[in-house]
């Protein structure tokens, strides 16, 4: 389900935000980026896979190792092995539909 929100809630770096089972964008024009929402449903198929908690606990533990590596959030942030996958897989609109059980795992 996409919901829209106030585009306040979002610190202008980031677009939108998927917290099963909603995609949470900020603006109603997002709906129509196709290669957007597909990042972003690739992590519904993440979050749903690994039952949704162990999901956020994986994805802040990696995000804290890797900035403690790089020191940068961003750079952080995009070498998250789920952002990781999400953008590269971001493209291939019929990708969920052939994504092996946990792919995450290859971008670690």
């Amino acid at each position: 389900m996409i919901l829209i929100v106030n585009k306040r809630l979002f610190s202008g770096r980031f677009k939108g935000i998927s917290l099963w089972p909603f995609v949470i964008l900020e603006n109603d024009e997002l709906k129509k980026d196709a290669v957007f929402v597909n990042h972003e449903k690739i992590h519904l198929k993440q979050q749903l896979e690994m039952l949704v908690l162990f999901f956020y606990i994986w994805y802040a533990i990696e995000f804290f190792i890797r900035y403690l590596d790089c020191r940068d959030s961003m750079l952080a942030y995009r070498n998250i092995s789920f952002e990781r996958e999400a953008y590269r897989r971001e493209l291939d609109l019929a990708y969920l539909k052939k994504r092996p059980f946990w792919a995450f795992l290859k971008f670690i």
